[in-house]
């Protein structure tokens, strides 16, 4: 079991002892390391280093940090621990329990004996705090333990990021939510003011300028060139939603950029793409709780409605689903399997003809994902409601003119704050909702009782419809979906297939998509990255922002030292 552990472990602190070297370094070499005694040489430390612990990866910074200040530089343990805390803010990324890391303390000490020591010094201390707090809540201990005990005992890296951090953070208002009232409740009891909220952002040089000159050069010719570096001037594109030509346009730098990504798909995957067709888009890492099976779902369903009536109206569709996914995790494999088997039965009907089309994106990556983003008119942000920390691949396809169908997850929510409900395809349980059904129990069966095409998709990956070489390729799914689905995809079934009938309807009508476009990309100012950044500096490392050219560590600061900014972020 240990093999790939250890070496990610040793690969973390690698990092982070690296990383730490070199700051202390230039600490030192800088004006700011005061050189009148021993004791002193640190105070200034956490008004110059800034360091953001992004996630629990580089959790082992903090006991390095102790163990340098402690058993390199002598410093007395409290005044160490302070300067430690001071120094360092955390970042949390998902509330998924299985994902975030609890590292064996056997691993530990066989590995870093001396951190494992400091870490359980901290913890002592911390769970002392707690005890005069709350004496003879021993429950309460247990939880908020950095060790976890029980079967292997292992170190909770989530808590000693927590511990060991002066500013804790979500990275969207309705996950900084779930962090501060379930996931870390006993911590935010204790310390309310550590826990704040930092929606994520995207870079508009890369998101937009870089992978959508058309629509950028469009957008300027409205509204100036400043929206680039200031993204919230965007709203002002609100005032040309009833501009004819403008509404034209938007629409024409679209079809050019899906011609261009159809052409593209023709030569890498030898099918014939209707550039005409809704491009359907579904990429992120395939994970369950992002659901790409409910979508493989909707597709068996629409392809069984072609089937059942093939001179019916049918909105043509290009449904492009990629990601990757972990190379342990077995589920995940057989969803991509399961899209591909679904794609070739549905590729290869002349029944369905040029109507629908599905397309598995092999080896996604940033490439390509600049590619598909530009091209897409519809994007899938299916999670269920309170597991997608924020998505940032949402805020890309909404910046360049792509509409959403998602749930009340993650930024969507803020998303359609911006744009207003109105303009997006919002379906589904919320929050409360799975609650709620969390408390009576979800069963699945119910579902597929009670609707008719749910239970034809089903019995279709079933019976081996999809795989008729193997039948019973898919029974762990399908097994999976029915006795242990904890992201309830029956559940929201029915409002998405509905929610997906009301898409089809607006891109009937091209003018009218296009308004909801247009009033989708005036309301994506928030999602730039820029505004992220500005957050952390005033609110976490407390940096003023500066136009000056810091010089790269590895040239000399002679020129520069002087006019350097007050602090330096890591």
């Amino acid at each position: 079991f240990f093999e790939g552990k250890e070496l990610r472990l040793k690969q973390e602190y690698f990092v982070v002892a690296a990383t730490l070297q070199d700051i202390i370094r230039r600490f030192k070499a800088s004006k700011f390391g005061s050189t009148d005694s021993v004791r002193t040489v640190f105070d200034s430390f956490p008004d110059q280093v800034a360091i953001q612990l992004n996630d629990t990866h580089p959790a082992m910074a903090i006991p390095e940090l102790m163990r340098i200040f402690v058993d390199i530089e002598k410093l007395p343990w409290n005044k160490a621990w302070d300067i430690t805390k001071q120094t360092f803010a955390y970042t949390n990324h998902t509330v998924l329990p299985e994902a975030l890391e609890r590292w064996p303390v056997d691993l530990m000490e066989k590995l870093l004996p001396r951190h494992l020591q400091i870490i359980y010094e901290i913890n002592q201390r911390h769970l002392d705090h707690i005890a005069s707090l709350f004496p003879n809540d021993v429950d309460r201990l247990r939880r908020m333990s950095l060790i976890e005990e029980g079967g292997t005992k292992r170190i909770n890296m989530a808590h000693l990021c927590i511990v060991g951090s002066h500013a804790v953070n979500g990275v969207a208002k309705i996950h900084s939510e779930i962090v501060k009232t379930q996931v870390f409740k006993d911590f935010a009891a204790l310390e309310p003011e550590k826990f704040q909220n930092k929606t994520n952002g995207i870079t508009p040089r890369r998101w937009l300028l870089l992978c959508n000159p058309g629509l950028a050069e469009l957008i300027a010719e409205k509204i100036g060139e400043d929206y680039v570096r200031d993204l919230s001037q965007l709203t002002k594109l609100h005032e040309f939603v009833d501009d004819d030509l403008f509404i034209r346009e938007v629409a024409k730098v679209k079809q050019e950029n899906k011609v261009k990504f159809a052409l593209y798909l023709e030569k890498e995957y030898k099918v014939k793409i209707n550039p005409s067709s809704m491009f359907d888009v579904h990429v992120k890492r395939i994970h369950e709780y992002k659901r790409q099976l409910m979508n493989c779902l909707h597709i068996i369903t629409m392809y069984n409605r072609i089937r059942r009536d093939p001179a019916k109206l049918f909105v043509p569709r290009t449904v492009i689903i990629g990601g990757k996914a972990a190379p342990g995790y077995h589920m995940a494999k057989m969803i991509i399997k399961l899209i591909n088997a679904v794609a070739q039965v549905v590729n290869n009907d002349p029944v369905v003809g040029s109507k629908l089309r599905v397309i598995f994106l092999e080896n996604y990556r940033v490439s390509l994902a600049e590619k598909v983003i530009p091209a897409t008119d519809l994007s899938e942000q299916i999670s269920t409601a309170g597991t997608e920390a924020s998505g940032t691949g949402n805020m890309k396809f909404m910046l360049n003119g792509a509409l959403t169908i998602g749930t009340m997850d993650g930024a969507n929510v803020e998303m359609a704050e911006e744009a207003g409900e109105e303009n997006l395809f919002i379906f589904g349980m919320r929050v409360e909702d799975v609650t709620e059904l969390d408390r009576k129990g979800y069963n699945a069966q119910e579902y597929y009782d009670q609707l008719p095409e749910l239970k034809q998709a089903i019995d279709q990956i079933k019976s081996g419809f999809f795989s008729p070489k193997e039948p019973d390729l898919f029974k762990d799914v399908v097994n999976m979906l029915f006795y242990h689905d904890r992201f309830k995809v029956f559940a929201d079934y029915e409002a998405y297939v509905k929610c997906q009938e009301k898409v089809n309807e607006l891109y009937l009508n091209s003018k009218a998509w296009t308004k909801m476009v247009i009033r989708n990309i005036a309301a994506a100012g928030k999602f730039s990255s820029d505004r992220t950044i500005k957050e952390y500096a005033r609110d976490i490392w407390h940096v003023e922002p500066s136009d000056l050219k810091i010089p790269p560590p590895n040239e000399p600061r002679d020129a520069a030292e002087d006019k350097t900014p007050n602090g330096t972020a890591a």
